[in-house]
């Protein structure tokens, strides 16, 4: 959907992240990704492909509902957050949800999760028709063969099989520490510098 719409453990295995949670590590370098929680949709061979779940932009979905010509007269929908769901191709949309529907482009990840890229999906929100949950982000976060791999053997991430509570029940704000309690891990005593013995 263009908008312009023309560890399980702290490990885990590296070569099957997809439905699970990449959780930024207090170190991480890049601060597009500080704190940051991200949903991993695809991974494999050719690389990795994710959402971030915690990154308000500060555009409503009443705005992007406009921008798109998409009416709607539901109030809650109106203020409802967008995110900024990487840096990669911000300009395209994605919707995270719940399995249901028949939508023009969508790609089910596991048994509790969707994710679909085309508008049609938006128009049925936009009447109270969509999925009662979802996430909407613009933009994603993508790695080239290899590079998160090597990103996850520098301890740059943590990764827990991804919880749908987080996804849509848990304050924005809150999504960080959450995922990382998935794995009994408090990230407030965790150093920000890296060091060798």
């Amino acid at each position: 959907m263009n908008t312009d719409m023309t560890n399980e453990g702290l490990i885990g295995d590296l070569d099957h992240l997809v439905d699970q949670f990449l959780i930024a590590m207090p170190r991480m370098g890049d601060s597009r990704f500080e704190k940051s929680v991200t949903y991993l949709c695809e991974h494999n061979d050719e690389g990795a492909l994710g959402i971030v779940i915690n990154r308000p932009l500060g555009v409503s979905l009443g705005e992007v509902l406009n921008h798109m010509s998409i009416e709607t007269t539901i109030e809650d929908l109106k203020v409802t957050d967008v995110f900024m769901g990487g840096p990669v191709e911000t300009q395209r949309g994605f919707v995270l949800h719940k399995p249901g529907g028949n939508w023009d482009s969508g790609l089910a990840l596991n048994g509790e999760l969707q994710v679909t890229t085309s508008r049609d999906i938006l128009e049925a929100i936009a009447i109270g028709e969509g999925p009662e949950q979802f996430l909407i982000a613009l933009g994603y976060a993508g790695w080239g063969a290899g590079q998160l791999e090597a990103e996850m053997a520098d301890n740059a991430w943590l990764n827990v099989k991804s919880d749908t509570d987080i996804v849509f029940a848990t304050a924005t704000e809150n999504r960080w520490q959450s995922a990382a309690d998935l794995i009994g891990v408090d990230l407030s005593r965790m150093s920000t510098e890296t060091g060798h013995a």
